[in-house]
């Protein structure tokens, strides 16, 4: 059986000794009738006490090869150029990947952002020249209804491309075809 959820922080808690008295004395009952709790209870307590009971060995020695590995980290991080330090860093941070893509994504930012304020301001391109449909004067709206046409109206003005569509959007549709019985025989019998 699990323990229960809320409890589990609880009961380590609990095994350490670091449990207030009312609370306690709360989770001691509930350990009397819950299985999984309990077994969970036991399971802490022999790992807390058998780090309670382990001694660090005294005798552990460093080689001297290790100190003086450490002694020329610190020297070099203290006294080397920042551009170093930075490689350095950068170089430790490629070990692992989930610092070092933020960090590449950072620096490419940055590194636009740099470019883009760096930049002289630039000028507007010059307006193209004016290109206008071959109709009959002041009757833009017996163009036909293309997009290229829209967006040709559109760009002279937005009021007339309004006007256009209004006018366009009055007009009557022309009569649709209408088809009867007879004239789907007729189709029909032609194949």
């Amino acid at each position: 059986m699990k323990p229960c959820s809320k409890n589990r922080k609880l009961i380590a808690w609990l095994a350490l000794g670091e449990l207030d008295v009312r609370k306690a004395s709360a989770l001691r009952e509930h350990l009397a009738v819950c299985d999984g709790c309990r077994r969970y209870l036991e399971e802490i307590s022999n790992v807390t006490q058998k780090l309670a009971a382990a001694q660090p060995a005294s005798d552990v020695q460093a080689s001297e090869s290790f100190h003086q590995r450490v002694t020329e980290k610190l020297q070099a991080h203290e006294s080397g150029p920042v551009l170093e330090n930075l490689t350095a860093l950068i170089r430790g941070a490629m070990l692992n990947w989930r610092v070092a893509l933020p960090v590449v994504a950072a620096l490419l930012i940055a590194a636009f952002a740099l470019a883009t304020l760096r930049q002289p301001p630039r000028s507007a391109p010059p307006a193209p020249p004016a290109v206008q449909a071959a109709s009959v004067p002041g009757s833009e709206s017996d163009l036909a209804p293309t997009l290229a046409n829209y967006q040709m109206i559109a760009s002279q003005s937005l009021g007339k491309l309004d006007e256009v569509l209004t006018e366009q959007g009055n007009k009557a549709l022309p009569p649709a075809p209408i088809y009867t019985a007879s004239t789907f025989r007729l189709a029909n019998a032609s194949f």
